[in-house]
Order: C-alpha cells, then structure tokens, then sequence
C-alpha cells in the first residue's frame, strides 16, 4: 500500500508493545501489593491506538501513477463510479475493499521460439488457408487497460484477463483472418494487408472489454518446407518467362526499327530517283526545243564528238546522216537569251535521314 501505510503499521506496532508493557506492569505492581493504576492506563491506550492505527494502516490506499484502483462496497456490492487515480487515499476497512491494477503498457508473445512466449515450448498460433495449406504464426500484441474502462475489467476479468482474454481471442482471430487468403497470397503481396486485418479485428474485440490495443505484431510466418519450394519453383519460372517476354520484345522493336529505316532508305531513293527525272524530262525538253528550232544543231554536235585523228568517214548509200558541210556553215547564232532551267539538287539517304 506504500509508504504510509508501512509506517502507520509500525506505529501500530508500537501501540500493541506499549499495550504489551502496561500488562507487564500491572503484574508486577500487583504482585508487590502495589498500584497497577499507571500500568492499566498504559495497557489499555497501547490496545486503543495500536488497533486505531491498524485500521488506519489498512484504510489507506496509495496508488502509483501506473495504476488504477477499483473501490468496491462490501454492504451495497456495487462498485464506486469511478476508480482510484494516483495517489494516497482513504478507504473504510472492512466496508470498502480497494483492488489495484497496472494500467502500464503489457505485451503477450505467442512464439514458436523456446522461452520467448508468454508460455514456455512452441506456443505459435497454428491456422489454415483458405487452400488448406498450415501455416504457423507468431505474434505479440502490446496493450494497456483502459484507465476510463478499469471498472469493466474488475467485473468480467480481474487479474485473469491475460490469460482468459487476450490469449484465446487473440489466436482465434487470428486464425479467422489466415483462413480468408490462400496461402500463396499470403505469402507474397497480400502479407501487409492481412497483418491490418488481424490488427483491427483484435482492437475491436479489446475495446468492447475495456482493454486499448497498441499495435498487434505478426512476427513470422512459416510454411511447410514443401511449400516454400513450390512457391520458389513458382517464381523462378515466372522470371524466366519474364526475360524471354523482354528478349522478344527487344527483336521485335530492333525489327520495327531496321524496317522504318529501310523504308526511309527506299522513300529516299525513290524521291531522288523521281527529282533526277524530272531533270532529265526538263533538259529533254530543253534539247528539242533548240533542235526544232535549228535541226542541224544533230549533225553538228555529232561532228564535234568525232575523234580529233578521224580524216575519213564512210557512210552507207542509205544512211540519213548526209552532211551538208555548207549549211553547217551557216549555222544561226544562239540564242542569247536562253537561260537553262534549274534543276533541284537531289535528295541523299545522309539528308533525308538527318530531317
């Protein structure tokens, strides 16, 4: 009970000696005919305040400030409204009886791993998946009792609330979430989600009796050895199936490129190709313009192309090429204001890759 109260017991203690020593003097002093008047006197206020201070001593309640004390009244058996906050009270003794609780942060470990549990052995959690794989489980949840809820907890729990309560709910809700997921789920992506559920559904049931949740911690998961491998199996697959998917992916895109550069390439060509005759078509036109206008401009470009050492030249009877060395003389003048038309540069795969 604190402090107080060790030292009210010990004045208590020291009533009961003296009371102790009033009956020692009365014997004696009746013994010797004397008068046993002081010694009575003595005695009887040694009982008076040794018992007073007892009383005292059990009425007063200190309470720390980690703990919540419930009042109950032995004549009404009813509870007080609200519990005892830290610090020294009194009670009535005998009317009234004060239990304490620590209402301090607690934790409960159910663990496959040898005297880490609340229990000693393999205290894990077994559950099922939904596929009807086992899967072993270790939590610890840390919780408090609610300070506004101490009264809740005296009435349906007392002391045994770890034990009675947090213990077998705990496992069962856990084992109903386990069972909601396949285990392969729970193995990978769905871990975290599941791990809420299981925390959300242990505060729910600990608000309804009087007890805080502070956090639920799923410390491990472990499946059978079988299992495990299946899953690696499983994954090792699905990589490789992964890198083939991207190696074909990669030809695919290298393909689609080499093709639109080949198309370019042709596109290229082909335009070129088209320039390059229109070119031509222009100085075709060009050329017979100039020989309608002066048709011996045929034999005179001929002569010029005749090789410088030729002094001879044969021509069958029916040949058309008949020169006429007098016209060739008479040539007319050119005309002076004859402009050649302009003929576009054409376009190179190096230009039409660069636009």
């Amino acid at each position: 009970m604190g402090g107080i109260s060790a030292i009210l017991g010990a004045v208590a203690l020291l009533g009961f000696l003296a009371f102790l020593a009033g009956v020692g003097i009365v014997v004696v002093a009746a013994s010797q005919g004397k008068p046993v008047r002081g010694g009575v006197f003595l005695a009887l206020f040694g009982l008076v305040f040794g018992l007073l201070m007892s009383i005292v001593s059990q009425g007063v309640v200190v309470v720390e400030p980690q703990q919540r004390a419930v009042v109950f009244n032995t004549l009404s058996g009813e509870l007080s409204s609200s519990g005892l906050t830290p610090g020294t009270h009194i009670v009535i003794p005998i009317l009234q009886d004060a239990t304490i609780y620590d209402v301090s942060q607690q934790e409960y470990t159910m663990s496959g791993i040898q005297e880490e549990g609340a229990r000693q052995g393999d205290d894990a959690i077994v559950a099922r998946t939904r596929d009807g794989q086992e899967v072993l489980i270790d939590v610890t949840v840390l919780f408090n009792i609610d300070p506004e809820q101490i009264n809740l907890v005296h009435v349906r729990w007392q002391n045994r609330y770890r034990d009675e309560f947090v213990r077998p709910t705990v496992r069962n809700l856990v084992r109903n979430q386990v069972a909601r997921y396949n285990a392969e789920a729970i193995y990978g992506e769905s871990r975290a989600t599941l791990e809420q559920e299981i925390e959300d559904s242990i505060r729910e049931e600990f608000d309804q009796e009087g007890l805080q949740l502070t956090e639920a911690l799923i410390r491990n998961l472990t499946f059978s050895d079988e299992f495990v491998q299946a899953i690696e199996e499983k994954v090792t697959e699905q990589q490789a199936l992964q890198r083939a998917e991207i190696a074909q992916e990669r030809i695919r895109i290298e393909a689609e490129a080499q093709a639109n550069a080949d198309i370019e390439r042709a596109r290229g060509r082909a335009e070129a190709a088209i320039i390059e005759a229109n070119a031509q078509a222009q100085a075709l036109a060009v050329i017979s313009e100039q020989i309608a206008a002066n048709p011996a401009l045929i034999q005179y470009e001929y002569i010029q192309r005749l090789n410088d050492n030729v002094g001879l030249i044969f021509l069958p009877s029916n040949s058309p090429f008949l020169f006429d060395f007098d016209s060739l003389q008479d040539l007319p003048q050119a005309n002076p204001n004859f402009t050649a038309p302009e003929v576009p540069d054409p376009v190179t795969d190096e230009a039409e890759s660069g636009n």
